[in-house]
């Protein structure tokens, strides 16, 4: 077995099999996770808390919550509805006086339609659930990240923004305004030494994909196991995506190493987007 190297370690075990081990440098440091009960959220609270940090697992669920935090004691739980305004007070109150290392801006997002189907009240509800939340609280939690000259905001969007999704057009049109806000905040704070971006999921078996399948199926007329075949055949991998793959990005975006990176829509979609810049 070869000699330890750095943080960034390489080891040696057979001669033949190669494995690579890199400390994310995220023990002891807090996070909040929005949306922690389910899905994308509640695996990366799972991957920080094994990285020995300290997560905030926020979501409106208590019975999920208090499910999670049996399977990692460690975490604190906070059940509130994050979109509503009153609910940064009870979060600020939670983190109090230490210092916030960072952020995963993560919800579900508005019912699975076509535009044909919307109506005006529709797209108050999207603005309300997708973007108006987000950008309050990036504002709430700036001081905190100033106050160190360091953080890490996580936005968990989708692949909609680069590629149209059918049947997501609430989803899609509002995630772009989340994406635009994120890009021009990030130019803003980058000499402050603290990074913002966004994850673009792609198909990943989570409840919210569950129900853009089920929407399929019902327009198409379809199994929810025919929809589901044909969406992962969308993917050049053929597959749907791991939501603990999807998490491993997530840690390390939210790490030390990631300090160059600001201000970028990062696709998580096994190749679906098919544009050169996806």
């Amino acid at each position: 077995m070869a000699d330890k190297i750095d943080k960034r370690t390489l080891f040696f075990s057979t001669g033949t099999q190669l494995k690579i081990i890199m400390d994310l440098q995220l023990k002891d440091k807090l996070f909040i996770v929005t949306g922690a009960s389910s899905g994308f959220g509640k695996a990366i609270a799972a991957m920080l808390t094994m990285e020995e940090a300290q997560v905030i697992a926020v979501a409106r669920g208590m019975e999920k919550l208090e499910s999670l935090k049996k399977e990692y004691p460690s975490i604190e739980i906070l059940a509130l509805d994050i979109t509503l305004p009153e609910s940064l007070c009870s979060l600020t109150e939670a983190v109090s006086e230490r210092d916030l290392t960072g952020i995963v801006v993560n919800a579900g997002g508005p019912p699975a339609k076509a535009f044909l189907e919307t109506n005006m009240e529709d797209w108050d509800q999207a603005y309300k659930q997708i973007l108006r939340w987000k950008v309050e609280l990036t504002q709430t939690f700036l001081p905190f990240f100033e106050k160190n000259n360091y953080g890490r905001y996580l936005f968990i969007e989708s692949i909609s923004v680069k590629q149209p999704v059918p049947n997501l057009v609430l989803s899609t049109s509002l995630r772009m305004a989340v994406t635009g806000f994120v890009k021009t905040f990030s130019v803003e704070i980058a000499q402050r030494g603290i990074t913002a971006n966004v994850m673009a999921a792609g198909f990943h078996m989570t409840p919210a994909l569950e129900r853009v399948i089920r929407k399929n199926s019902e327009v198409a007329g379809i199994s929810f196991e025919e929809a589901k075949d044909e969406m992962a055949n969308l993917v050049p991998t053929k597959t749907t995506g791991s939501v603990d793959d999807f998490a491993s990005l997530a840690g390390w975006l939210l790490s030390p190493w990631s300090s160059y990176i600001t201000g970028q829509t990062i696709s998580v979609d096994g190749g679906a987007v098919k544009g050169s810049m996806g």
